[in-house]
């Protein structure tokens, strides 16, 4: 899947109809396309599914740049329908992956947690400070549960809005995001339907874990009249889907390669972003510390594969000439 991302897929024949359109004539169509997404947002809830999403981007690259030709915009559909299929399949196979008769793993990521903190369990622990004793799911939320629970849903549109805006300033670039961001998300699902695995929550719910871990994801909205935000598609998640995490794995890929493509000595701030998904993760009892390494060792491991096969590539390539 990730070969079918690749540099012919966003022909030079772009370089024939160039995106110039105003600032003023930008400036009103993204005023326009931000009320718009908001409209939406508020009456259906953030898109988080893949159609939704594409969508949505398509329409921010098309308000940007509002006043190229139709041919440009169309470009657009041509260069993404391969990276879209595949996500496509990635979401339905994602929401199956638990219906397939694998036994479903529940006590090895706490043991690893309580060996890897002296006894101690990290969700339960940032509960008991952050939330309060006992943590309620109906407790009232602290300002830090607006950030926390916007970090999380962060996870819905970071990974393609990166993708939409390479495709706008650089083909080449959204090329290597692009092959990376399906390679990690294939990648996770492999895992995922050879070790189905218990959230933390679900094994409080259980009876696996004697403390009472509430799944607190949407907490920090309710005040803000979101509540949780609602799937676009429902019954395609899987709770199961848990090692690694996949929350985790996108931030740490976009930290890695922000690093790796960046060149300002502010790049690095960029490890902020994994480090405040992953404590959001085991805060709110979506995942356990182990999940969350894992997924960024699935992100080290995609950077390192994609480039060797970039690498080899272009020197197969060199020397086909």
């Amino acid at each position: 899947m990730a070969q079918g991302v690749d540099e012919g897929a966003a022909t030079t024949d772009l370089d024939d109809l160039p995106p110039v359109t105003r600032r003023r004539t930008r400036v009103v169509a993204m005023v326009v396309y931000g009320v718009a997404f908001a409209t939406y947002s508020e009456l259906l809830g953030i898109p988080n599914d893949t159609v939704s999403v594409f969508v949505w981007l398509w329409f921010g690259t098309i308000a940007w740049n509002i006043e190229a030709p139709w041919r440009y915009h169309l470009r657009f559909v041509r260069d993404w329908s391969i990276p879209l299929i595949g996500l496509i399949v990635y979401f339905y196979s994602r929401g199956l992956t638990d219906e397939l008769g694998l036994p479903v793993h529940v006590t090895m990521p706490i043991r690893v947690d309580e060996w890897l903190f002296f006894g101690h369990l990290p969700t339960q622990e940032l509960q008991s400070h952050l939330c309060g004793d006992p943590c309620l799911r109906e407790s009232d939320p602290r300002w830090y549960d607006v950030v926390f629970t916007t970090v999380y849903a962060s996870h819905f549109l970071t990974g393609l809005t990166i993708a939409a805006v390479l495709w706008v300033r650089k083909r080449s670039e959204w090329v290597l995001w692009m092959r990376r961001y399906l390679v990690i998300n294939f990648g996770a699902l492999a895992i995922y339907i050879l070790y189905p695995m218990a959230p933390p929550w679900m094994a409080s719910e259980q009876g696996y874990i004697q403390a009472h871990l509430p799944r607190l994801t949407g907490r920090g909205w309710r005040d803000l009249g979101l509540g949780r935000f609602d799937l676009v598609l429902q019954g395609v998640g899987n709770p199961v889907a848990a090692m690694p995490s996949l929350h985790a794995g996108i931030t740490f890929l976009v930290a890695m390669y922000g690093i790796w493509r960046l060149h300002t000595r502010w790049r690095y701030l960029l490890v902020l972003y994994p480090l405040a998904m992953c404590v959001t993760l085991v805060y709110y009892a979506e995942h356990y510390v182990v999940d969350v390494l894992a997924g960024g060792l699935l992100a080290a491991a995609t950077m390192l594969g994609c480039g060797l096969w970039e690498r080899r590539r272009a020197r197969r390539s060199s020397n086909a000439v």
